[in-house]
């Protein structure tokens, strides 16, 4: 499948005096699952909201495959949608739902089923979806994305209401989607939902871009940090003096030493003689990357 990029250029948005979208740009490609974040009101819904038309933006271009969204020939065979809460009829079945549904994407009825097993509903295809938790009608919405067999996906908080289980379930999916060449562009204001997930990242705050990079490179702004105990406390304060590590005393006698990895901090050790007892690395803290990005902000708007 050789599916069309999202191209977002230069694109505003003011409602009133508050501008929920100032001035962004970035590209999603094809092939690859792209992660965008930001805090709540940072300006990810009004962005797909203009990318797929539902509203006009002050300035700039929204695009797929350098195409508005209006002028594509059959959008719902191009591009499968799911903004916020999907509206269900609730006393239609989950079948009756997709059945309803399939014309407008022009896809036969025999799709429902197909996509009913696909997101593990088909035990409860006969079920009316009054009675569905958040996360089967997350499901059921996700299906009703995929009736037109889209190229492109647009998916807004998918992860919201699903079991971790279910999330699982979920980063397989996406993950199978984009290697079938499709492209994938999935909304989320948490970081670590879709931190297993994607691929690329755009990290947005307050309507503009602060961060778009692959997601290896997210993962190096991260800094380092070591736990380490000793009994030669004044030993260790002295050796991180001399090395310009920033430590942490601890209320157990340990020490945590940040911008530093544990092959650097063993090697000086054993060339300084200091006795160690603890040594591990504490990994990267990608969420303190994200907060320190996104430095949540009063006044957005979403």
């Amino acid at each position: 499948m050789t599916a069309p990029a999202i191209e977002i250029r230069h694109l505003s948005k003011s409602f009133g005096p508050v501008r929920a979208v100032d001035d962004l740009s970035f590209t999603v490609a094809p092939g690859r699952v792209t992660g965008f974040l930001g805090p709540n009101g940072a300006g990810k819904t009004t962005t797909l909201r203009m990318l797929l038309g539902l509203i006009a933006p002050t300035s700039g271009t929204a695009t797929i495959g350098g195409r508005r969204y209006a002028d594509l020939d059959r959008p719902l065979r191009t591009v499968g949608a799911a903004l916020e809460a999907a509206d269900f009829h609730p006393g239609r079945t989950a079948r009756d739902h997709l059945r309803v549904s399939a014309p407008k994407a022009g896809a036969p009825d025999s799709r429902a089923d197909e996509l009913l097993e696909l997101v593990g509903l088909r035990e409860a295809a006969n079920r009316r979806v009054g009675g569905f938790s958040l996360g089967m009608r997350q499901r059921l919405g996700l299906a009703a994305t995929l009736l037109g067999d889209p190229p492109v996906l647009l998916l807004d908080e998918p992860a919201n209401g699903l079991d971790p289980e279910g999330i699982r379930w979920l980063r397989d999916l996406l993950r199978s989607l984009a290697a079938e060449g499709r492209t994938v562009l999935v909304s989320s204001h948490v970081l670590a939902e879709v931190q297993q997930t994607v691929d690329d990242i755009v990290v947005i705050s307050r309507g503009r871009l602060v961060h778009s990079s692959p997601l290896s490179e997210l993962v190096a702004l991260a800094e380092h940090r070591v736990r380490v105990t000793t009994p030669d406390r004044a030993g260790l304060l002295a050796l991180a003096e001399r090395a310009g590590w920033s430590l942490t005393a601890g209320p157990d006698g340990s020490a945590e030493l940040s911008g530093v990895d544990a092959a650097t901090v063993g090697h000086a050790a054993f060339t300084a003689g200091l006795e160690l007892h603890e040594l591990s690395a504490r990994g990267a803290s990608l969420e303190d990357v994200f907060l320190r990005l996104t430095a949540v902000t009063e006044g957005a708007t979403r």
